[in-house]
């Protein structure tokens, strides 16, 4: 069904002037913006699939104002209920073409969660419009527009985001996520030495949707860990930690085609023999600033058995010293075996315990994943701790996936950071910064944060991703619950992530560890260096070849430290 674009006349909000001898976006209010005739022109042009942006928290609010579309009465009692409920979902964002899942991201502009429906409710930085697309064209159409009227323009495919990429305000969004084509390709034929299985993956194809289409054929490809995330997109761009990690690589490891939009409007494939460089840089270094990926080709492999462990200690506010003496032990001995054996686990600490999963171990059956717990299970009990342990397996690595324990997935509830920590770090026989590692990390859990570590062994990666992957052993994501009532209170816990609680563990790992780039700190300090390494200056290099004029923006990407956001949004060039 064709979405219609709203092109309501109404008077433009006030902005700020553009600074003078800058190169700035234009923005809504001036003399340069587009037209109304403009917008109903590319409206025309992508078959009636532009939209005009309502803010989702706009049904809590009497009004929501915009320049573009005027006032609107939009309060509506029931669907306000209906969406506090169901706000902290990824569902309920992935069918918003701008919706920031990460609540920070939506700057407070239309909170939903407001108890007075007199409050103001604008667009802030979400999107001006976004065009839902469903071919290649649609998508060309509005590159080429965006690049004629030097509006911002943004790449969102599902909205999985927690660094504020998939919006923006004064924007206009490529909504990839229709783009839903699947394709099997029983042997490769294309360039590079492998020739085996392969699926081909329209930019828009959720990781469950992957998984399913996968299994049909008995096969298996790498994904993320969230059924909903969109596998083309941001999450292989920039690396792809995943289920199958440990046993066949990052995501990003798996690519061996994908088909892309310059900003110049062309559409291209990118390959180790056309385009080698973006092919390259696709591969974890980032999305939303090289190219639009409309579609990517994947290694695929066998399907297996998959066996699932869990290992519950509680905290019985006696025992909190002697949890963190296993928690030492396990994450010096005991995991880096267990990654090594292709499982993949992810550790959790709470007030109420710590947790171990082996969420996947694929080819392996449930008394093979009993043995390798053995040893943690062993470890625990020996210091009288309570562990709890339950472990299945099932005949294929979806069935797995279908009946892990987790339930429906939330995103919007925290505050997060993340940072890599070098596998040399806990296992070497000097444990002194091991002990400074532990300590950082209770500091954190202990004050507010919920903890995990999402562990891998990735040493045989070499793609555009941060170097630091190849020697870490796990990544650390950190969550400070979000305050829906008090925004000062958010920015307080973001300060607190990254002044505080990361710092002290860049302060034990030093900023040469790097971050997982999709799960990091929006404020982090030189990230630059922390997010890519050393390929920071290559992946420069290629971005000032394929987008010199900086068409493709996220925030932390590369080519970002180029502009500047003002207090009004709008993008101004601030390097060379």
């Amino acid at each position: 069904m064709k979405l219609l674009i709203l092109l309501i006349s109404g008077a433009a909000l006030s902005v700020l002037a553009k600074p003078p001898g800058k190169t700035c976006r234009s923005i809504p209010g001036d003399k340069s913006w587009p037209s109304i005739t403009d917008w109903a022109r590319l409206n025309k042009q992508v078959q009636g699939r532009l939209i005009a942006t309502t803010p989702l928290g706009a049904v809590c609010h009497d009004e929501f104002v915009s320049a573009t579309t005027g006032t609107i009465p939009t309060y509506d009692a029931s669907k306000c209920n209906e969406l506090r409920n169901t706000w902290f979902f990824p569902e309920t964002h992935l069918v918003h073409p701008s919706s920031p899942m990460q609540y920070t991201a939506t700057n407070n502009s239309c909170n939903p969660f407001d108890r007075d429906p007199r409050s103001p409710c604008t667009i802030g930085t979400e999107a001006v419009y976004a065009i839902n697309a469903t071919t290649v064209k649609h998508l060309q159409a509005g590159v080429k527009f965006a690049k004629q009227h030097n509006i911002r323009l943004v790449i969102r495919n599902t909205g999985h985001d927690y660094l504020g990429k998939s919006t923006g305000a004064h924007s206009l969004v490529l909504w990839t996520r229709h783009l839903k084509s699947t394709e099997l390709i029983r042997k490769w034929k294309g360039p590079g030495e492998y020739k085996g299985p392969a699926i081909k993956l329209g930019a828009g194809v959720h990781g469950i949707e992957a998984y399913r289409f996968a299994d049909s054929h008995r096969l298996v490809v790498v994904g993320g860990n969230c059924p909903t995330v969109g596998l083309s997109g941001g999450y292989t761009q920039g690396g792809g930690i995943g289920p199958l990690s440990s046993v066949h690589g990052l995501a990003a490891d798996q690519v061996l085609e994908w088909t892309a939009i310059l900003a110049d409007g062309t559409h291209v494939t990118a390959s180790t023999k056309s385009h080698p460089d973006l092919y390259w840089a696709l591969r974890g270094g980032g999305g939303g600033t090289f190219a639009l990926v409309t579609s990517m080709t994947v290694k695929a492999f066998p399907d297996a058995r998959t066996a699932s462990g869990f290992i519950n200690v509680s905290n019985t506010e006696n025992n909190t010293d002697t949890i963190y003496q296993g928690f030492t032990s396990f994450i010096s001995t005991q995991l880096p075996n267990l990654v090594d054996q292709g499982v993949y686990i992810v550790w959790i600490l709470l007030p109420t315990g710590f947790f171990v999963q082996a969420r996947f171990a694929l080819g392996k059956s449930q008394a093979e994943l009993d043995t390798l717990l053995a040893p943690t299970l062993t470890s625990l009990r020996s210091l009288n701790l309570n562990v709890d342990y339950v472990s299945m397996d099932q005949p294929t690595f979806l069935s797995a996936y279908n009946t892990a324990p987790g339930g429906q997935w939330n995103v919007s509830d925290y505050n997060t950071g993340g940072h890599l920590i070098p596998r040399s770090l806990v296992t070497s026989s000097d444990t002194t910064k091991l002990n400074q590692l532990v300590q950082a990390i209770r500091h954190a859990a202990t004050n507010g944060a919920l903890m995990t570590g999402v562990s891998f062994n990735v040493n045989n990666t070499s793609r555009a991703v941060n170097p630091a992957f190849k020697d870490s052993i796990f990544n650390i994501v950190l969550g400070v619950p979000t305050s829906y009532n008090n925004w000062q209170d958010n920015l307080e816990s973001m300060d607190t992530i990254t002044q505080d609680f990361l710092a002290r563990i860049e302060s034990v790992t030093g900023p040469e560890a790097g971050a997982y780039l999709n799960e990091a700190d929006v404020q982090q300090p030189n990230w630059e260096r922390v997010f890519y390494g050393s390929h920071w200056e290559r992946l420069s290099k290629i971005k000032k070849r394929y987008d010199p004029q900086g068409v493709f923006y996220a925030p932390t990407a590369v080519g970002s430290e180029q502009w500047a956001e003002g207090r009004d949004g709008r993008l101004c060039r601030v390097g060379k």
